[in-house]
């Protein structure tokens, strides 16, 4: 269920700021089928992966965690 909050509040984010799938991937080093898996909730983001993704989309741990 975590990865499944995760994955959304990711995919939200990624919309909001303009990336694509392949942009966000690409920044983050990793490839798209890893982003989609955690975008679906199939994966769960690493705490390292976390803290990149809210680099690249210039966003707080806090922006990305909280609950509305």
């Amino acid at each position: 269920m975590e990865e499944l909050i995760w994955g959304r509040r990711i995919r939200a984010y990624r919309k909001l700021k303009g990336f694509t799938q392949e942009e966000l991937a690409k920044n983050l080093e990793i490839s798209v089928s890893v982003l989609g898996e955690i975008e679906r909730g199939n994966r769960k983001p690493s705490d390292e992966m976390i803290e990149q993704i809210t680099v690249v989309l210039n966003i707080t741990l806090e922006e990305l965690t909280s609950i509305k």
